[in-house]
């Protein structure tokens, strides 16, 4: 990579997400200026090795410790071998890990060092996105929000649509395209509906071997407890006004519920309950959107899709039908992010994270 100056105009920038589904670094490139989007670029999936996600998977939930300087360490080398492919742009947008997320309490724990690795790349990176968003009040999540409104902009969106995002946790933003701004007032609503991908994906590790239920072909021949549902739905989360995030352990319990089931009912309730928890979520919505676009893996499982569009009241599609992509839009977020932080402008506000004011999180480390 080559340093480049930060202009005025269009940056191009690379951005990296790793996610809480823990499989790896997502890069990819978008041209912006941190208010519309220019152009999308090359993309690149760096997979975690076996080794690396076990790491990944013990320090989660710790703020410190052997454990999560381990995990440190894996994040840092895989994040300067995925961005080492992309070659000559302007800034780097670095999410790092999440291993805690306990905003009213401890705060928020993203690992990696973005200093260290503007030295390493020799390029200018935003890092860090998450704390003064909490240190302010809010809960730090979702950040992607902001993105998607530019996404609705990009589309030419004329009615409101919800970006659902289901990876390890279940995000759902709804996005009025008639505002100027994502910070304008009524432009944004955003919060973490509850788990996706993560309890399903422990099930399929500890029952079965399998990193995930691919293609939902375990829980297609399963079927749903309803009792394991309804108590899942009790939960008070579900009750709670929105803005709302969640750790990723936040619901580890709901392995417990479906202990004494079959390898495919388990699977089938599990998928229930996080098509369920998009549902409730969607009654906190300002108004019924034109339609639910679906990023994240959890749009290639037939069985969460056949779940979420029997229970909304609009069209459900994977994102790609608006010609965006489903498995970068996340590492495009932080790319976007990161031009907005770089020019000073805000990346939450009270309706995406609860946060008491306009938060422009995020910092910028040089080479040098």
């Amino acid at each position: 990579m080559m340093k480049a100056k930060l202009s005025n105009g269009p940056l191009k920038i690379a951005g990296a997400m790793s996610g809480t589904s823990l499989d790896g670094v997502d890069v990819a490139v978008l041209t912006t200026d941190g208010t519309s989007i220019e152009h999308f670029g090359e993309s690149h999936f760096r997979p975690y090795s076996e080794e690396e996600q076990y790491v990944l998977t013990a320090a989660l939930g710790k703020w410190a410790g052997p454990e999560v300087e381990a995990a440190t360490e894996v994040i840092q080398a895989a994040h300067i071998d995925a961005l080492s492919v992309i070659k000559d742009c302007d800034l780097i947008g670095f999410h790092g890990q999440t291993l805690a997320h306990e905003p009213r309490g401890r705060g928020t724990l993203q690992v990696g060092d973005g200093e260290a690795l503007a030295k390493a790349l020799g390029v200018p990176v935003v890092w860090d996105f998450r704390s003064a968003d909490v240190q302010m009040g809010g809960e730090g999540a979702p950040l992607a929000p902001f993105y998607h409104f530019a996404c609705a902009k990009w589309m030419q969106a004329t009615q409101p649509v919800v970006f659902l995002n289901l990876g390890g946790v279940g995000n759902l933003t709804w996005v009025d395209p008639t505002k100027s701004a994502p910070e304008d007032p009524g432009a944004l609503l955003a919060f973490d509906t509850g788990p996706a991908n993560a309890p399903i994906n422990d099930l399929m590790r500890e029952r079965l071997g399998q990193a995930y239920d691919k293609d939902g072909a375990v829980a297609l021949r399963g079927n749903v407890e309803t009792g394991a549902l309804e108590l899942f739905l009790a939960e008070q989360y579900f009750s709670r006004m929105p803005p709302k995030s969640l750790d990723r352990n936040d619901f580890s319990e709901m392995i417990s519920l479906v202990k004494e089931l079959s390898d495919a009912d388990s699977a089938a309730t599990l998928t229930a309950m996080s098509a369920a928890a998009v549902a409730k979520g969607m009654e906190h919505c300002p108004s019924m959107p034109t339609q639910v676009l679906v990023t994240g893996g959890g749009r290639q499982n037939p069985v969460m899709m056949e779940m979420l569009r029997v229970s909304l009241d609009c069209p459900v599609v994977p994102i790609e039908e608006v010609e965006l992509d489903g498995d970068m839009l996340e590492a495009q977020a932080f790319a976007y992010l990161a031009a907005r932080v770089a020019r000073g402008l805000p990346t939450s506000c009270p309706s995406t994270t609860g946060v008491s004011a306009l938060v422009g999180g995020g910092i910028l480390s040089t080479p040098n």
